[in-house]
């Protein structure tokens, strides 16, 4: 049987999906395209080397482990995915080459050989400079249409969706490992968030869900909202027996768990923390482990518990039965999740056509534009020029 690896908080609540990484290089001319992207590579999210204690249900014993995904039961990854390229930040720094006294002046210099502003300009652009102006387009037109509305973005509609999207990633150490893979930190994310929310807002009016949908839904994914037993417990990880033997003793003499954990365990993902793991399944731990766990009381420890990785003891603080929920326990959540599929939908064909009957002006595009709709003279028109004559 596989092992999970036990490095850190954010590996356990995985739970063993595939990996994830937020993609913020797309084209961002349609807001329903701003979403995360699954990758085949897993991304190291971890600071420091950890002792692999168990691995991941189907990974290699060396992988580090990936950031969990959106939960296939919403569609909101179009909610955090940023909407404004890393280029831009660096564009608005500078004045654009339309200053003809400006464009010239030196930004860098290589042996004497300058480089000047117009020439970094010139390659900001090359280098996404326009869709970053397409996304700052969108931004501007949705905060007109939010104004038309009477949409506004309160302090308490960011930390709802923040506190959707954790839940949505299995929790909040998951969220956090997404967050770091993507480089972002809350805060990133939270100035990204009022655009997404203004749409949302926008467009929930004109979704309707019915009762049908929702138990058509349910019974699709019936599965997925049944939960296994799950327990939480604490271990101490030692290399040989007579050291967990010695500790054994340390607690009957009442010592603190938690501080021998801290101190002794050579699990560095969970030490820190006293030893917790935090409720898992029976299927993410090794069998020796797992077997253990699930027969303990709350409360109790174990004895010594050989494994691979040496020898554990275990302490079960927490306990959830195994449960399957019914429809009328579901149904305010599958109602949300459908209305989020439907707004992310939605949001593609009503960007379009908003964006149609707005007037915009965007110098990076119009010239091409302009330069396409000009054709070069016909050879019969031509001919006409030469029978004028």
């Amino acid at each position: 049987m596989d092992k999970k690896d036990l490095n850190g908080n954010e590996n356990l609540e995985n739970n063993g999906t595939p990996e994830e990484e937020l993609n913020t290089t797309e084209n961002t001319n349609e807001v329903n395209e701003v979403e995360i992207e699954a990758a085949e590579e897993p991304v190291n999210t971890t600071k420091e080397e950890s002792v692999p204690v168990m691995n991941k249900v189907g990974s290699n014993n060396n992988t580090t482990p990936p950031a969990p995904p959106v939960s296939p039961k919403g569609n909101k990854g179009w909610m955090i995915a940023s909407v404004v390229l890393a280029a831009a930040l660096i564009i608005v720094l500078i004045k654009p080459p339309f200053q003809k006294d400006d464009s010239s002046t030196a930004v860098a210099s290589v042996n004497g050989t300058n480089i000047t502003k117009e020439q970094l300009y010139d390659k900001l652009i090359e280098a996404g400079g326009e869709s970053t102006l397409q996304a700052m387009i969108t931004t501007e037109l949705v905060d007109q249409e939010a104004k038309k509305a009477n949409v506004t973005v309160t302090d308490e509609d960011i930390n709802a969706e923040l506190e959707d999207l954790k839940a949505q990633f299995g929790g909040e150490a998951a969220f956090n490992a997404a967050l770091q893979q993507s480089s972002m930190t809350v805060d990133d994310l939270k100035k990204q968030m009022p655009l997404q929310v203004k749409l949302r807002k926008i467009l929930e009016p004109q979704v309707t869900i019915t009762d049908q949908e929702i138990k058509d839904y349910y019974e699709a994914n019936k599965a997925t909202f049944n939960e296994e037993e799950q327990v939480r417990a604490s271990h101490i990880l030692v290399e040989t027996k007579e050291e967990a033997d010695a500790i054994l003793k340390q607690l009957k003499d009442g010592a603190d768990f938690a501080e021998l954990a801290k101190e002794k365990s050579s699990d560095t993902g969970s030490k820190a923390n006293g030893g917790d793991l935090d409720f898992f399944k029976r299927g993410d731990m090794v069998a020796e482990f797992s077997d253990v766990a699930f027969k303990l009381k709350v409360g109790e420890t174990s004895g010594a518990v050989k494994s691979d990785y040496g020898y554990h003891i275990i302490k079960v603080t927490d306990h959830k039965d195994a449960k399957n929920y019914t429809l009328e326990e579901k149904k305010d959540e599958i109602k949300k999740t459908l209305v989020s599929q439907k707004v992310s939908t939605l949001s593609t064909t009503w960007l379009s056509d908003t964006t149609a009957k707005a007037k915009i002006t965007n110098s990076l595009t119009d010239a091409k534009k302009e330069a396409t709709a000009s054709p070069e003279p016909s050879a019969s028109a031509e001919a006409g020029t030469e029978s004028a004559k």
